[in-house]
């Protein structure tokens, strides 16, 4: 056992380096749309699979602390899904089956759907009406077909690269960053003070 960890500060600088590059190529007509959304709606729900789903409830949290009406799908208090509603899906693979039917649902209701993906021709991407596509930098999803399922089951849930940001923590990290970019957005435009946030947190811990 060794105090010294040689690698960690160079695979943080790598992972800096990637949200650099990534942030510096998304496409703008894309965030702009995703944008406009978020300040037109009235309820949004959020939801993702494994990591993606954590990521999905850390932006839900942030929603409502903006003042949002904002609901985690699956969660035992979240209420009917209605006309008119918005759901902000996060899956890399944009395949996960799970995520497909939960799109599939919300598109019945007619409600608007946006994806954040790494595969934007998946096909949630292609039933999505907002998609934002922060690419794969580490090409988890684009040698890998299969669904989250499959891959956790045959346990072929594994980077084809390297040892660097495996599975799809590349995608997952970029889409807190990319979604904590929003809310710093939303709270710039909505001129949301600090306090009035503080006002919403949780209190009963």
């Amino acid at each position: 056992m060794t105090d010294e960890a040689p690698h960690i500060p160079g695979f943080m600088q790598q992972m800096g380096e990637s949200i650099t590059k990534t942030s510096g190529s998304l496409d703008h007509a894309q965030i702009a749309a995703f944008f406009s959304a978020m300040l037109a709606a009235k309820r949004i729900y959020v939801s993702g699979a494994g990591r993606s789903g954590l990521v999905a409830k850390a932006f839900g949290l942030r929603l409502m602390h903006l003042g949002y009406e904002s609901y985690v799908v699956g969660e035992t208090i979240t209420p009917a899904f209605h006309e008119g509603d918005m759901l902000v899906a996060f899956s890399g693979s944009g395949e996960t089956q799970s995520m497909v039917s939960i799109c599939g649902t919300a598109k019945d209701l007619k409600g608007m759907v946006c994806v954040i993906t790494a595969m934007p021709d998946s096909r949630i991407g292609k039933m999505a009406d907002l998609v934002v596509n922060l690419g794969d930098p580490t090409d988890v999803y684009f040698h890998d077909k299969n669904s989250f399922e499959v891959r956790q089951i045959t346990g072929k849930y594994r980077s084809i690269t390297s040892a660097f940001a495996p599975f799809g923590t590349m995608f997952e990290t970029l889409a807190l960053v990319f979604s904590d970019a929003v809310i710093s957005a939303l709270m710039e435009a909505k001129k949301d003070e600090i306090a009035k946030m503080q006002g919403r947190l949780s209190n009963v811990e």
